[in-house]
């Protein structure tokens, strides 16, 4: 029997399998060791069309691949972190499309109370670099840690501006992390590693920078990210699709507004128009939008003549502790859909139980 780390990294090379499947099958086993050792204990349980798909197995040319990897993992100091370890991004595990697994060299620090993803193009201006650096030198002794996916233009200017001013920082790359690319940022990359932030790829160690890599990427920038800054972009381009996907999670969008006369600027302009996106120009503001300038004050005693049904209840109970973001709120009520989620949050909200803060933070009134 292989370790529970051979395992996972088994999982990635299964085939015929979606992620769904895998997700459901990891969910039902319990463990990686455990899926592909106790068939007998889970498959039973999953959907008609799952089980007429093959036992999972590891085959002779897998167990070679998954050693080497392995060997790969411990000459690089890269880990391993799996949707099943306590160090997997909350936030991005309620997303649907998270991946069940990715690399990372640095620290874990994916469950940071403050996570704020800044993005932008590629082709960035003296505006918008210096847009960035005022930004991120006023978020300096906000506990905040940036994501952002290094590449030249913003994404460089987030991570040396966030360094500069001792935030940690994330890059989330779209190739392997046996290369860095641009091959440009190499130094930049093990700056951010040094200064405890970390390097992350969902991509096999030798992963080439695919173009269809870098959308895909980006659900990752979106999804462990409490907001999105949009610092600079065009109508089209990678940053949009961040926000737009941010969007979708859920998430809060802040753009930078700029000249009309820029195209540069127009992306930015037109996240706001559709009121996707507020508009901020300071880390001031960013931080009062986000309620991250204040300390949490904890509620002290909720109506005690409310009628509350037991997944209310469940609700309170959580909160008694203080302010509680969405994401762990949902993360805390395990199996709750987020449809049944959202219906319990505006009962109580209509009860005038708890209140919803900027940044989609929930708290109990007084």
């Amino acid at each position: 029997m292989y370790s529970e780390e051979f395992y996972r990294l088994a999982l990635r090379h299964l085939e015929g399998y979606g992620s769904a499947t895998l997700r459901q099958m990891l969910r039902l086993s319990g463990s990686a060791c455990q899926l592909f050792t106790q068939p007998e204990a889970w498959r039973s349980k999953m959907s008609a069309r799952a089980r007429k798909l093959p036992p999972p197995t590891v085959t002779t040319d897998m167990a070679h691949q998954v050693e080497a990897e392995l060997c790969q993992m411990e000459k690089y100091h890269i880990r391993m972190c799996s949707c099943l370890d306590a160090d997997y991004p909350y936030r991005l595990k309620n997303c649907q499309d998270a991946p069940l697994s990715f690399f990372y060299r640095g620290e874990p620090i994916f469950n940071h109370t403050r996570m704020l993803a800044v993005v932008g193009t590629r082709d960035v201006s003296d505006y918008g670099r210096d847009a960035t650096r005022k930004i991120l030198s006023e978020l300096r002794g906000s506990d905040v840690v940036t994501v952002s996916g290094l590449a030249y233009g913003v994404d460089t200017e987030a991570h040396q501006r966030s360094i500069e001013n001792d935030l940690p920082t994330v890059a989330v790359l779209g190739n392997g992390l046996g290369r860095i690319y641009p091959s440009g940022n190499t130094a930049l990359a093990r700056q951010i590693v040094e200064r405890g932030g970390t390097v992350v790829s969902e991509y096999d160690f030798h992963a080439i920078p695919d173009r269809v890599n870098f959308p895909r990427r980006n659900r990752i920038i979106a999804g462990m990210s409490d907001a999105v800054l949009v610092v600079e972009t065009a109508v089209k381009g990678g940053s949009m699709i961040t926000a737009y996907i941010a969007h979708s999670y859920n998430r809060d969008i802040f753009a930078v507004p700029g000249s009309i006369f820029d195209s540069r600027h127009d992306g930015c302009h037109e996240l706001v128009r559709k009121n996707m996106a507020a508009i901020v120009t300071s880390g001031t503001e960013l931080l009062d939008m986000m309620n991250w300038n204040t300390q949490p004050v904890c509620p002290v005693q909720t109506s005690l003549f409310v009628q509350l049904s037991e997944e209310e209840q469940a609700v309170v109970d959580v909160l008694r502790g203080g302010e509680v973001l969405l994401d762990v709120l949902s993360e805390k009520m395990n199996g709750c859909s987020p449809s049944k989620m959202a219906g319990i949050l505006l009962g109580l909200e209509l009860k005038g139980v708890i209140t919803c803060k900027p940044g989609k933070l929930y708290a109990l009134n007084n």
